[in-house]
Protein backbone atom coordinates (compact mmCIF):
# COMPACT_ATOMS: atom_id res chain seq x y z
CA UNK A 1 0.00 0.00 0.00
CA UNK A 2 1.64 3.51 -0.78
CA UNK A 3 2.21 5.89 1.69
CA UNK A 4 0.69 9.03 0.81
CA UNK A 5 2.90 12.20 1.75
CA UNK A 6 1.16 15.09 3.80
CA UNK A 7 3.29 18.36 3.11
CA UNK A 8 3.65 20.80 5.75
CA UNK A 9 5.09 23.64 3.33
CA UNK A 10 4.94 25.19 0.02
CA UNK A 11 8.42 24.65 -0.29
CA UNK A 12 8.04 20.79 1.04
CA UNK A 13 5.41 20.38 -1.83
CA UNK A 14 7.86 21.63 -4.45
CA UNK A 15 10.80 19.64 -3.16
CA UNK A 16 9.09 16.21 -4.35
CA UNK A 17 8.60 17.72 -8.14
CA UNK A 18 10.31 16.92 -10.77
CA UNK A 19 12.85 20.15 -11.88
CA UNK A 20 11.00 21.42 -14.73
CA UNK A 21 7.83 20.95 -13.22
CA UNK A 22 9.67 22.68 -9.91
CA UNK A 23 10.50 26.16 -12.29
CA UNK A 24 7.51 26.19 -13.56
CA UNK A 25 5.16 26.09 -10.05
CA UNK A 26 8.06 28.72 -8.74
CA UNK A 27 6.98 31.12 -11.34
CA UNK A 28 3.65 30.65 -10.44
CA UNK A 29 4.33 31.16 -7.24
CA UNK A 30 6.01 33.94 -7.34
CA UNK A 31 3.10 35.92 -9.32
CA UNK A 32 1.05 35.16 -6.74
CA UNK A 33 2.97 36.42 -4.07
CA UNK A 34 3.80 39.74 -6.09
CA UNK A 35 -0.08 39.79 -6.68
CA UNK A 36 -1.25 39.43 -3.43
CA UNK A 37 1.74 40.09 -1.21
CA UNK A 38 -0.22 39.94 2.46
CA UNK A 39 -1.34 36.47 1.64
CA UNK A 40 -0.38 33.86 3.92
CA UNK A 41 1.36 30.88 2.23
CA UNK A 42 -0.95 27.70 3.19
CA UNK A 43 -1.21 23.96 2.41
CA UNK A 44 -4.76 23.08 2.20
CA UNK A 45 -6.06 19.95 0.30
CA UNK A 46 -2.12 18.79 0.33
CA UNK A 47 -1.54 21.71 -2.36
CA UNK A 48 -0.46 24.78 -2.07
CA UNK A 49 -2.41 27.63 -0.83
CA UNK A 50 -2.91 31.38 -0.81
CA UNK A 51 -5.29 33.07 1.54
CA UNK A 52 -6.94 36.71 2.37
CA UNK A 53 -9.40 37.39 4.12
CA UNK A 54 -10.43 33.69 2.78
CA UNK A 55 -8.89 31.67 0.61
CA UNK A 56 -7.69 32.89 -2.60
CA UNK A 57 -6.02 30.02 -5.21
CA UNK A 58 -4.59 26.51 -4.73
CA UNK A 59 -1.97 25.24 -7.31
CA UNK A 60 -0.79 21.89 -7.95
CA UNK A 61 1.05 19.84 -10.97
CA UNK A 62 -0.22 17.13 -12.67
CA UNK A 63 0.95 14.50 -15.26
CA UNK A 64 0.58 16.78 -18.08
CA UNK A 65 -1.11 20.15 -16.86
CA UNK A 66 -0.75 22.31 -14.14
CA UNK A 67 -3.73 23.19 -12.51
CA UNK A 68 -4.93 26.83 -11.09
CA UNK A 69 -8.12 26.68 -8.76
CA UNK A 70 -9.18 30.63 -8.08
CA UNK A 71 -12.84 29.31 -7.16
CA UNK A 72 -15.55 29.72 -9.24
CA UNK A 73 -16.43 33.60 -9.84
CA UNK A 74 -12.95 34.64 -11.88
CA UNK A 75 -13.54 31.08 -14.27
CA UNK A 76 -16.79 33.07 -15.23
CA UNK A 77 -15.25 36.76 -14.85
CA UNK A 78 -12.03 35.74 -16.94
CA UNK A 79 -14.18 32.97 -19.15
CA UNK A 80 -12.52 35.61 -22.69
CA UNK A 81 -9.44 35.54 -21.10
CA UNK A 82 -9.29 31.76 -20.08
CA UNK A 83 -11.13 30.37 -23.70
CA UNK A 84 -8.03 28.45 -24.97
CA UNK A 85 -7.45 26.33 -21.69
CA UNK A 86 -9.74 23.70 -19.96
CA UNK A 87 -11.57 24.92 -17.36
CA UNK A 88 -14.27 23.49 -14.81
CA UNK A 89 -16.27 25.53 -12.07
CA UNK A 90 -13.31 26.56 -10.09
CA UNK A 91 -10.12 24.84 -11.68
CA UNK A 92 -7.95 26.20 -14.72
CA UNK A 93 -5.52 23.47 -16.27
CA UNK A 94 -2.72 24.78 -18.23
CA UNK A 95 -0.60 22.31 -20.48
CA UNK A 96 2.97 21.85 -18.98
CA UNK A 97 4.58 22.30 -21.84
CA UNK A 98 3.45 25.75 -22.95
CA UNK A 99 3.90 29.28 -21.16
CA UNK A 100 1.88 30.07 -17.87
CA UNK A 101 0.32 32.97 -18.93
CA UNK A 102 1.97 34.97 -15.43
CA UNK A 103 0.13 37.69 -16.46
CA UNK A 104 -3.25 36.79 -16.62
CA UNK A 105 -2.98 34.82 -13.16
CA UNK A 106 -2.00 38.17 -11.22
CA UNK A 107 -5.24 40.00 -12.42
CA UNK A 108 -6.96 36.65 -10.99
CA UNK A 109 -5.50 37.05 -8.21
CA UNK A 110 -5.84 40.44 -7.60
CA UNK A 111 -9.44 39.74 -8.24
CA UNK A 112 -9.52 37.17 -5.98
CA UNK A 113 -8.14 39.53 -3.27
CA UNK A 114 -10.86 42.53 -3.82
CA UNK A 115 -13.78 39.60 -4.08
CA UNK A 116 -12.45 38.57 -0.49
CA UNK A 117 -12.18 42.23 0.69
CA UNK A 118 -15.63 43.32 -0.62
CA UNK A 119 -17.22 40.42 0.94
CA UNK A 120 -15.20 41.39 4.37
CA UNK A 121 -17.14 45.43 4.22
CA UNK A 122 -20.51 44.10 3.35
CA UNK A 123 -23.04 43.30 5.63
CA UNK A 124 -24.41 40.23 7.07
CA UNK A 125 -27.57 39.08 5.16
CA UNK A 126 -29.72 36.44 6.68
CA UNK A 127 -29.51 34.29 3.72
CA UNK A 128 -25.61 33.89 4.62
CA UNK A 129 -26.30 31.61 7.68
CA UNK A 130 -27.81 28.88 6.12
Amino acid sequence: METKITFKTVDEYLATLPEEVKVILDNLRKAIKEAAPEAQEVISYNMPGYKQNGMLVWFAAAKNHVGFYPTASPIIVFKEALKEFKTSKGAIQFPINEPIPIDLVREIVRYKVEENTSKLKRPKLPSDNK
